[in-house]
């Protein structure tokens, strides 16, 4: 399986009821296609892992980057994986910024990849985590 992720600015304002019908569709897209994987967005910006058989992988992404929500598309990493680390569900989602503190999103991403191999990955997303914390809401 390939585990894509990468990053990318929101290239409008997003009110919470955007993305939530974002990930409403995504979740039923990703689901049918076998996809799985981590989305974190701090009002600004998203950090998103997807995983899943190379070919399905790479079409979702195909269509992320065509998202006229999304600019500055960049891919972060692409590694093999042996199973699925986000486990069974076809996008966990956790929304950064000021609204929660950094603690309680930290322990959510670490709950979510905290037994994952790809340590940089964990890395990655707590990282991303903290930096969101700083991001004005």
């Amino acid at each position: 399986m390939l585990q894509l992720t990468y990053i990318s600015t929101a290239a409008i304002d997003l009110a919470p009821s955007d993305v939530d019908a974002i990930l409403e569709t995504s979740r039923r897209n990703n689901a049918r296609v076998g996809v799985s994987g981590l989305l974190l967005f701090d009002g600004v910006r998203f950090l998103q892992a997807l995983e899943g058989e190379a070919v399905a992988v790479r079409a979702v992404y195909e269509r992320i980057r065509a998202d006229k929500r999304h600019r500055a598309t960049v891919v972060l990493s692409e590694r093999t994986v042996d199973a699925h680390e986000f486990g069974d569900w076809s996008m966990a989602y956790e929304r950064g910024g000021n609204s929660a503190g950094a603690g309680t999103l930290l322990q959510q991403i670490d709950a979510l990849v905290g037994d994952a191999p790809g340590s940089s990955t964990r890395a990655l997303f707590r990282s991303f985590a903290r930096v969101a914390r700083q991001v004005p809401a």
